[in-house]
């Protein structure tokens, strides 16, 4: 398959799907998600004390009706029943349904959109849009978060991990004055690594799992190289450094949007790599971009990020504060800025975004640089398709290009795309597992929608 590079020249492959038995995404249908539909379900009813308490016998009874919604959800998801509209009344229901009658004229009136038939990508964010849907349909219980107790206790699980890398960035912060650009360099290196690598910290793909980082992310740095399929480091760089300009105020560092991925952990390795940025004049203002409601069992929401923030400026860990109170600071004078958007939690792929939210797409045109995290937004970068592993980045974009971009994320779903010829079958017969164990990662970056 990869023994010369594919050029993308008509249709694009077909989606990944569960209708191809053995496949990673037939395995997780099959397994994950009814998983983590369980853990949904356990954690409602441990908290009916809670909603009680709060609510009354009212609190009861929405929480009975909820597990009863996800049960039939997840019943539906294990006989491969159609796929059903959304009837919550929310702002990004018709867009839901209409997505629904799109892969519906896709397959054909004679093939149902169902969970086992239809793209991967579409039937897991389906999945979290339901569990929504049955807290919003099911007040006063709406606002429940049924993630955050693993959301919380990752970063509380991470907290030596945490400490050992704000120690790092204050040290850092302490050198920036006399600092050369082979040491800025060097740092940037690290840290792009380290947010890299902080994306191994997943509860979706542990199913809700405890998986938090134990050690210092700094001492793996070097044993980890290898596993990077895919570094471009350098170019990042180098488009920092062209807005930062030669300094005699010919130009001025812009602005850097990091799409997140997951809260904990990797949200920290965020923060610092922006917090960095920000110190290290490559960059004026960063915003970052999260998620409206929970998302795929940790993903950013917007009280993750500020309880996040709150919690490291309030740690018994001297340097682990510093960090935290920047982090407010960057805040409150506009610095830095937390965004979200409904289209970060459509069924769409990045492809669709110029038309579908072009408001969005505007917006992310005024960054100099986007990062963006982690392994679900590298599906919807390249379409979550059945790629040639030699394919170009920028051709797998499928014309998605608002300003130079970057995908730090280890592989855990089997698309990738970029590397060189034959470098994809060789991994694939040496390591089977080499894109859905979350041991490598890519830091790829494509500078425009020509060439890479």
């Amino acid at each position: 398959m990869d023994a010369n590079p594919v050029l993308f020249q008509g249709a694009p492959p077909p989606s990944l799907s569960a209708k191809y038995e053995g496949s990673f995404a037939y395995l997780t249908i099959r397994d994950r998600l009814p998983t983590i539909l369980t853990k949904v379900i356990d954690t409602i009813h441990r908290n009916k004390n809670k909603f009680f308490e709060e609510y009354g016998e009212e609190g009861v009874q929405a929480e009975k009706r909820a597990i009863s919604f996800l049960s039939k959800l997840r019943n539906e998801l294990q006989t491969d029943k159609r796929v059903l509209p959304l009837t919550d009344g929310q702002e990004d229901v018709e867009a839901w349904n209409s997505y629904l009658q799109y892969q519906q004229s896709h397959q054909g009136e004679l093939s149902p959109v169902s969970w086992f038939s239809s793209p991967w990508l579409y039937v897991e964010c389906y999945m979290y849009r339901r569990i929504q849907e049955a807290l919003w349909l099911n007040p006063p219980v709406n606002e429940f978060d049924v993630f955050w107790e693993g959301k919380s206790q990752s970063f509380l699980d991470s907290t030596p991990a945490i400490t050992a890398l704000c120690t790092h960035m204050e040290l850092v912060r302490r050198g920036l004055t006399h600092s050369s650009d082979s040491q800025l360099l060097d740092q940037l290196f690290k840290l792009l690594q380290v947010s890299l690598w902080g994306n191994k910290c997943d509860l979706s793909i542990s199913a809700g799992q405890e998986n938090s980082q134990k050690g210092s992310p700094l001492d793996s740095l070097d044993s980890l190289r290898a596993f990077v399929l895919v570094n471009h480091s350098k170019q990042v760089w180098s488009v920092l450094a062209a807005a930062r300009g030669d300094g005699q105020g010919q130009r001025s560092p812009g602005r850097v949007d990091i799409v997140l991925d997951n809260a904990g952990f990797e949200l920290v390795t965020d923060l610092v790599l922006a917090d960095f940025l920000i110190a290290a004049g490559l960059a004026t203002e960063i915003r970052f971009h999260g998620k409206s409601f929970p998302w795929f069992v940790s993903d950013v929401t917007a009280r993750d990020f500020e309880w996040t923030i709150s919690q490291t400026s309030a740690a018994n860990h001297k340097w682990m504060s510093a960090c935290g109170v920047h982090w407010k600071r960057y805040l409150k004078e506009g610095v830095w800025s937390y965004h979200d958007h409904a289209f970060w939690t459509l069924p769409h792929d990045f492809g669709d975004m110029a038309s579908r939210a072009p408001d969005l797409y505007a917006s992310l045109r005024s960054a100099h640089l986007l990062l963006f995290k982690g392994d679900l937004n590298y599906r919807k970068l390249v379409g979550d398709r059945d790629w040639p592993h030699a394919t170009p980045f920028h051709l797998a974009l499928r014309g998605f290009h608002p300003a130079p971009l970057c995908s730090l994320r280890t592989l855990k779903a089997n698309v990738q795309v970029g590397l060189e010829a034959g470098r994809g079958e060789e991994l694939s017969t040496t390591t089977p597992t080499w894109m859905t164990s979350g041991s490598y990662g890519v830091i790829q970056f494509c500078s425009s929608d020509r060439e890479q």
